[in-house]
């Protein structure tokens, strides 16, 4: 008998974990550092100031975005694993009431009373928690939160994201700079825009649009702070 053929497929669940940590990291990078630069440009501040802010802001957000990444992924590790825990000791408990409503779940998304049974009963019987993991509490391995993961994509993200508008700032005068970081940074948001919407299989238009505009904004708040105090923000 000939092996059975598996349809192959492209999906792109598996990155989301990933593509999400490292499209908010390098969006805030860029965003957060190029407004930090406009800002404090636009506050009158001497060149060697502003790149002094601009490399601190690179390394004061790196390690916040991993931080923060960190701590709130791993909390939904733990509330994951929390579920799991108490899910095991359900089935040990009760594997019968189990049954039933691992059945009832396929029930309700179409299956035949007594298919869904036979279904439940074999799934169990392989693998009950994974069964249940999966079905009813909507834990599955492809979306499975990944502390360590997420930090480091978006710590690495998001000082990409910022070296460019501060290497844009090294080498042009101070005179065209905040014209200069505003433009080259709604640039970089656009690509950053169009490349995660097309990696997650969505519209590149949109994408760069979503992206381009609420960086714009940003960039247009701080520097009418940063002009209208004259300090740095």
């Amino acid at each position: 008998m000939s092996a059975v053929r598996r349809h192959g497929e492209r999906h792109r669940s598996d990155r989301i974990g990933w593509l999400r940590a490292a499209v908010l990291g390098a969006n805030d990078g860029i965003v957060s550092t190029a407004s930090l630069l406009v800002g404090v440009a636009a506050a009158s501040a001497a060149p060697g100031n502003i790149l002094v802010t601009g490399v601190a802001g690179l390394v004061a957000g790196a390690m916040s975005m991993a931080a923060g990444e960190y701590v709130s992924v791993h909390s939904q590790a733990d509330t994951e694993q929390a579920d799991l825990s108490l899910e095991r000791a359900e089935l040990e408990r009760n594997p019968v009431a189990e049954e039933r409503e691992l059945s009832g779940i396929y029930v309700a998304r179409g299956l035949d009373p007594a298919l869904a049974q036979q279904v439940a009963q074999q799934l169990m019987a392989h693998d009950a928690l994974g069964a249940h993991a999966r079905d009813e509490l909507g834990i599955t391995a492809a979306l499975s939160a990944r502390p360590v993961q997420a930090a480091l994509a978006s710590a690495a993200s998001f000082a990409v994201g910022a070296a460019l508008p501060l290497a844009v700032t090294a080498l042009v005068p101070t005179v065209v700079l905040i014209p200069w970081v505003s433009g080259t940074s709604l640039v970089f948001l656009a690509v950053l825009g169009a490349s995660a919407a097309r990696a997650g299989g969505a519209s590149a238009l949109i994408g760069a649009w979503r992206v381009t505009f609420w960086g714009a904004l940003a960039m247009a708040i701080t520097a009418g702070v940063g002009t209208l105090f004259g300090t740095v923000v």
